[in-house]
């Protein structure tokens, strides 16, 4: 028998609890052994909750419980967090997290404390296996490139935008479906997926970046004119989280992206989640699904515990030394290199056009598409460039701006092809 002890019993600790009830047979018949809770970790003793377990408000009722073997960290937060997973590690635990925040900040210093096995499926993408996949199933490839949707708040609402929704409209439907908070800036400003991104980044290229080291921007400047270009021109709007191999530089960077929509990423849609992964070996491989949720992350959750069970002490980031050649360097998000989309409001005047145009080409800038949209109040001049590099374009922002025929600030979608 293997005893758990559970640190966070909210929506997905008491799934884990009902589905290693539910499931019994299927999950002792692949681990081997009986896996059963002994205790878990509440702040609130006098809320209800719909578990037959014993309970404790001292997280040291599980780490330091001599009867328990893998310790499940759900509470979410980071440097509390911390302290938890530190005791279960100094305690000779294993343990099991879904934590994605706490492992943005410190899953290297984590890596380098446990020598049992700390295993982290569910803090990407729910139920989707994409750390297996990574540190598993492509350890044979040099990873070329990763793209994800991995934010089901924010693919929801672009969804729903791309039928003719408004952000603030579409932003209080997901906040009265759950699929918001109701502060909403962790999702909606792009925070969650960098978390996400980073730990993929960690399996992938063995990089030590933390959140404050990308660019990260949301979706709370989307508009439907946007959305209209993006039509025109044959893409679909996507938060996406892009890590990619350049040489000895990788890039992370999570932003609104538009997707050309012959792509199966650009396809996904509502609170679904998909990431896609080219190996330069494999190729191209994609994985689709539901990305939050009690049961679909509390599956993940138990598959992890099921890999300890078994025995399997893979790496917690898949390294079991350097890399030969030196590791990878984050590249300055300056130097990143993309192609743009660009909202720019001004009054209607004559030779508008023709003043952007000269401050893109000083930047040596080039336009590929172009419209104009009269709006309530401005023209809207909304334009594509080729690729340029993020310093260029953010000179010429600036520069546009103080144009005194600009009368908002210009908003900026990077394209990925």
């Amino acid at each position: 028998m293997i005893k758990i002890g559970i640190v966070g019993v909210g929506t997905v600790g008491q799934s884990v609890v009902k589905i290693l009830e539910d499931n019994k047979d299927i999950i002792r018949a692949r681990s081997g052994k009986e896996i059963v809770v002994k205790t878990g970790i509440v702040r609130n003793l006098n809320k209800k909750r719909d578990v037959n377990i014993k309970l404790s408000d001292n997280y040291l009722d599980v780490t330091t419980d001599p009867e328990i073997d893998v310790v499940v960290e759900l509470m979410g937060g980071v440097e509390e967090a911390y302290k938890v997973v530190k005791s279960a590690i100094e305690n000779g635990k294993s343990v099991v997290t879904a934590n994605k925040a706490l492992l943005a900040y410190h899953r290297f210093e984590l890596q380098r404390m446990t020598n049992k096995p700390f295993e982290y499926e569910a803090s990407v993408a729910g139920g989707i296996p994409i750390i297996k996949a990574l540190r598993e199933g492509l350890s044979a490839n040099h990873i070329e490139s990763i793209k994800g949707i991995i934010n089901g708040t924010c693919n929801y609402m672009l969804t729903e935008m791309k039928e003719g929704a408004k952000y603030d409209e579409i932003l209080k439907v997901a906040q009265k479906l759950g699929y918001a908070e109701a502060d909403p800036t962790f999702d909606v400003g792009g925070f969650d997926a960098a978390h996400k991104l980073l730990i993929l980044a960690s399996i992938a290229y063995n990089i030590d970046a933390k959140p404050d080291d990308i660019l990260i921007e949301g979706i709370e400047n989307i508009d439907t004119m946007d959305m209209d270009f993006a039509k025109e021109f044959g893409y679909e709007i996507k938060l996406l989280g892009i890590a990619k191999k350049d040489g000895d530089f990788i890039e992370l960077r999570v932003h609104p992206t538009l997707v050309p929509n012959k792509q199966m990423i650009s396809k996904v849609e509502g609170v679904m989640n998909a990431i896609s992964v080219v190996g330069d070996k494999v190729g191209e491989t994609l994985y689709y699904g539901a990305g939050a949720g009690g049961d679909a992350t509390a599956s993940a959750v138990i598959s992890d515990i099921i890999s300890i069970v078994r025995g399997s002490n893979a790496p917690m980031l898949g390294y079991e030394k350097p890399l030969e050649n030196g590791d990878f360097k984050l590249r300055d998000r300056n130097e990143i290199k993309s192609k743009y989309y660009l909202r720019i409001a001004v009054s209607d005047e004559v030779g508008v056009l023709e003043k952007v145009a000269s401050i893109f080409a000083k930047n040596s800038i080039s336009i590929n598409n172009f419209l104009q949209k009269q709006g309530n109040k401005f023209v809207k001049i909304l334009l594509s460039t080729h690729q340029a590099i993020e310093k260029d374009i953010q000179n010429s922002i600036e520069e546009i701006e103080k144009l005194k025929f600009v009368k908002k600030p210009v908003n900026l979608i990077r394209i990925e092809e």
